[in-house]
């Protein structure tokens, strides 16, 4: 027997959700960051996560000599590397380079909105940073220059704020599902990746870094709910903004 045709796959469930599902969804992962942070933030304060912190820090080095992290050398300097992804000038050309290109492809609202978001973004991250106060971790020597507070890790924050907020607004301008999904998912993957690097080269406590992320995401997808509403009055630009120009009479 053929398999029906009309029969989706639990694929083609997955990226065909209805729009009402996506915003629920949202909602809760903005809800559950927010609560998950806060959490944190409480009991970073009273100390109670010292002992976690201390303990996967020391994972990541060799116990003969801190100073070292374990692994080949090659995956200190791959680090070194991908950290930088999280830097300010490195998330200022990526966010400028989306921006414009939004611009070029007459979506100007949209380009605005972009540049608020992450320029919001970037300032909640400097608050947070200054009304905590965390000093970095002495436990192990740092592998790379830091001179900033340590509660919660800015490339961690920023990397999400910057590739998730892009990544969810730049799906919202696609048509096919699985682009969106692809967009999500590598801004994600992304962030992990900077957020993972700050704790392996010894300046932020894993704590920070699990905060930054929760907010980033937590801000990432407001935005988008944001985005999505703004889309709904016309005040910025959707994913049919391109077919209703072309339709226009010239």
């Amino acid at each position: 027997m053929t398999p029906d045709r009309n029969e989706r796959s639990p694929w083609r469930q997955l990226v065909s959700l209805p729009f009402e599902l996506e915003v629920v969804a949202a909602i809760f992962v903005v809800a559950a960051s927010s609560f998950l942070f806060l959490k944190l933030a409480s009991e970073v304060r009273e100390g109670e996560t010292h002992a976690i912190d201390q303990a996967i820090l020391l994972q990541l080095r060799d116990p003969t000599d801190l100073s070292n992290p374990i692994g080949p050398h090659w995956l200190e300097i791959m680090f070194r590397d991908l950290t930088s992804l999280g830097s300010p000038t490195v998330l200022a050309l990526i966010a400028g380079a989306a921006v414009i290109y939004l611009w070029i492809d007459q979506k100007p609202g949209a380009a605005l909105f972009v540049a608020i978001a992450i320029a919001g973004g970037a300032a909640l991250e400097v608050l947070l940073k200054l009304g905590f106060a965390r000093p970095r971790p002495e436990l192990v020597s740092h592998l790379v220059d830091v001179n900033s507070f340590s509660f919660p890790s800015g490339h961690a924050t920023m990397a999400t704020i910057t590739y998730l907020t892009l990544g969810v607004l730049l799906a919202r301008v696609q048509k096919r599902r699985r682009m969106k999904l692809y967009l999500v998912a590598v801004a994600t993957f992304l962030a992990l990746l900077v957020g993972f690097s700050r704790v392996y080269l010894g300046v932020h406590w894993p704590t920070d870094v699990v905060a930054g992320w929760c907010v980033g995401a937590a801000w990432a997808l407001g935005c988008w709910l944001v985005a999505t509403w703004l889309q709904g009055r016309g005040a910025i630009e959707g994913e049919n903004s391109r077919d209703v120009q072309t339709q226009q009479p010239r």
